[in-house]
């Protein structure tokens, strides 16, 4: 591998114009590929749940249930609501909502069946789509708000929160995107002391991006990609296309420093960190397709999505990056020998770490294990409206429907009960089923049963004395579903199975948890096996594993801490005691196991690399830690910039990847890239670099120091000056 990377530097240094020109074509390409493959329905399935047997109960029998939804808010500060004046700008209001693109029901608030407040100051109204989230737009949203925010002319308060509401205060600005990109081109600059080495860095970042973008939006139909797979993408995209490109940008500097020419030095950075690029990236688009694993059709293809990301920053680095030294030349090189000289500050932390070696473990491990202490109290669940800030229009109208109707109504659930079409004894059948739900702690309110159109099923909205993403509500549905139900139907031929959002969002966190062993398991053996390849070594990639998990479990505690336990959760605009969403702890290891990884191969490949250049175990250590230390803690540095932008984001997901993958990359690269895996090396001693003979011989052999190159290199006294 290292021998092709290197004579693909050399051709693209060499025919920079020629290769520019058909990068472009390629971009260009694949623009009209993308324009033509059109966009895909989200698919939010959640195979093999009984909230999944609801939603396609309702799919065949009462599609409104099946939907998007969102509930309005109406409300007076004197009078009641039910005043002429009012009710006419409220009943107007929900005419103009009725009339647009795929509404399927809007209930009347005033009917016998409505909300109103028993103070008479509030009505809410459910609007019903007879289509899914994924199939409607930022727009379809922005115009319900506006239909139902006519009746403000009335002298009526209107607040609103669902599905189409999230849709509408979606953040257009790449705030996020371009606070990292900021930050990066400040980091990028004080570590070349270059603009232009800057400028090739974020070039072979951002088309990389771009690349993937354009892919994803080519693929999204074939493949069923989720549409917020895109924003997991840029996020992931842009992290690793920076630190890529920095790596291959510093290894070139480096050789031009050492004499090499342009050329040569190309092909020496591609040789060597080219292939450590290509390893990283392989073991990042590994641990995120294992997502597949876990059974849920968006999870699973949120991974394909990032994967596919990550592979295009790969390629760009790879070829693109040759390109821009073939087009800036001299303008690369570095202005002092000191901007590419091994670390004299990194040398003395190398010798410093592996004079104690058990002690910079122990401290390290140590630290570790008290971020991730907070996980002990994890609790998976769904964040609602009530996490919103107090500003936003959802979390007003969550507020008001708990004030006025108890905190359950914001998370009914939904009973989609499968009934036998002309039986006189169904309504008896019903009734019986309602009052035990009814009598059931922990239930304030149980509708009447709604019967289907085709009178083959009913629905039953039983509302809850406790939050949506309260634990009671969980024990709820729990003993609904296991006791209160199966008694009550007993002996009938009725079918019941438990819907509605507070539901889906149980059974899939339920589904995860049962995979996860699975998923790590997947996750672990491919990297460790691709890691035993490149370094042709069994304890690296087994002590790199378990590092990894040490820094995963103090992200997971970080998130954990912040959200569920409120430690600085104002400060990023969400509300304490926030469950932690049910996929962002396997995203979040799926992604951390990758780029840690990255990290992990950056600076063991320099080690290694040391090590066959004849350096005592120790002294490759340090001699490794010193070449690319600074390289390192500028990469994770950008990477965690990227990442922590996100938080700027309204979503409190967006909020908790952001963060959780932000702080632990600072976590790995300062305390495990640093500290712990230098000491652990050091202690390994020459068995680090030792693989069993039958191993060997069956794994395929991946340079990353670029032997293979060696042998291609001008001698000195033919060398052509840099830049030639």
């Amino acid at each position: 591998m290292s021998l092709l990377l290197a004579r693909l530097a050399r051709h693209l240094v060499s025919h920079w114009k020629r290769g520019l020109l058909a990068a472009v074509a390629t971009i260009v390409l694949l623009g009209a590929a993308a324009g033509a493959g059109g966009e895909a329905a989200d698919d939010f399935t959640v195979p093999g749940t009984e909230s999944q047997q609801a939603i396609d109960l309702f799919k065949d029998h009462s599609p409104a249930f099946a939907g998007a939804d969102s509930t309005l808010v109406f409300s007076v500060e004197s009078g009641r609501i039910t005043d002429p004046e009012h009710r006419e700008a409220i009943e107007s209001a929900l005419g103009k909502v009725g009339r647009l693109a795929h509404v399927e029901q809007v209930e009347d608030p005033f009917a016998d069946e409505g909300r109103v407040a028993s103070d008479g100051r509030l009505a809410a109204a459910d609007v019903r789509y007879d289509v899914e989230p994924g199939d409607l737009e930022k727009e379809d949203g922005e115009r319900l708000e506006a239909a139902a925010r006519t009746a403000e002319s009335g002298g009526v308060d209107v607040a609103a929160r669902g599905t189409l509401i999230d849709l509408a205060s979606e953040q257009d600005a790449p705030v996020g995107e371009l606070l990292g990109v900021a930050v990066a081109v400040v980091l990028l600059t004080l570590l070349f002391r270059s603009l232009a080495a800057m400028a090739a860095t974020l070039a072979g970042a951002l088309i990389g991006v771009m690349v993937g973008q354009i892919l994803l939006a080519a693929l999204a139909k074939p493949l069923g990609l989720p549409s917020f797979a895109t924003t997991i993408a840029v996020m992931l995209g842009l992290g690793a296309g920076i630190d890529y490109a920095l790596l291959i940008i510093s290894r070139y500097r480096e050789q031009i420093a050492a004499g090499d020419s342009m050329r040569d030095a190309a092909a020496k950075s591609a040789a060597t960190s080219g292939a450590s690029v290509v390893a990283a990236g392989l073991i990042v688009m590994l641990a995120i397709a294992g997502l597949l694993v876990i059974g849920i059709p968006f999870i699973g293809k949120m991974g394909i999505g990032a994967a596919i990301a990550v592979g295009a920053v790969v390629v760009s680095a790879l070829t693109i990056l040759p390109i821009m030294i073939g087009a800036l030349g001299r303008r690369l090189q570095p202005r002092r020998p000191e901007h590419v000289e091994p670390s004299r500050a990194f040398g003395r932390l190398g010798e410093l770490v592996t004079a104690r070696p058990w002690l910079s473990i122990a401290a390290g491990v140590l630290v570790l294990l008290v971020f991730a202490a907070p996980v002990t109290q994890l609790r998976l669940g769904q964040p609602d409206d009530g996490n919103q800030p107090a500003s936003k229009t959802q979390r007003v109208a969550y507020d008001k429907l708990s004030e006025a109707f108890g905190p359950g109504s914001n998370g009914p659930l939904l009973l989609a009960v499968d009934t036998r079409k002309g039986d006189p004894g169904t309504r008896e059948q019903l009734a019986q089923l309602r009052r035990a739900v009814a009598g059931t702690g922990g239930v304030a309110a149980v509708a009447a049963p709604v019967p289907s159109r085709d009178g083959e099923m009913a629905t039953i909205f039983a509302v809850p004395t406790t939050a949506p993403q309260d634990a009671a509500t969980s024990n709820l549905l729990a003993e609904l579903r296991d006791d209160v139900i199966p008694g009550a139907v007993e002996g009938t031929p009725l079918k019941v199975y438990v819907g509605g959002n507070t539901a889906v969002f149980e059974d899939l966190s339920d589904k995860v948890a049962s995979r996860l062993p699975l998923f790590i398991g997947v996750v672990i053996g491919l990297s460790v096996l691709l890691l035993i390849a490149a370094f042709r070594s069994l304890w690296i990639p087994l002590t790199s594993a378990a590092l990894n998990l040490l820094s995963i479990g103090a992200a997971y505690g970080v998130v954990t801490a912040v959200f569920q336990e409120g430690l600085g959760a104002s400060l990023l605009g969400v509300d304490s005691g926030v469950p932690i969403v049910s996929f962002v702890p396997v995203m979040l290891f799926a992604i951390l196991f990758g780029l840690s990884m990255d990290y992990n191969v950056f600076l063991l490949s320099r080690m290694h690399e040391a090590y066959n250049e004849g350096a005592h175990p120790r002294e490759s250590v340090v001699i490794g830690l010193s070449r690319i230390g600074k390289v390192v803690l500028f990469a994770g540095l950008i990477m965690a910039a990227v990442f922590l932008a996100f938080v700027t984001q309204a979503d409190v997901i967006a909020k908790m990847m952001g963060l959780g993958l932000g702080l632990a990359i600072l976590i790995d690269v300062l305390i495990v890239r640093l500290v712990i895996a230098p000491a652990v090396v050091t202690l390994l001693g020459d068995r680090a670099w030792w693989l069993p003979a039958w191993l060997d011989r069956l794994l395929p052999n991946v340079s990353l120091e670029g032997h293979a190159v060696r042998a291609l290199d001008v001698p000195n006294a033919e060398r052509v000056p840099a830049g030639a």
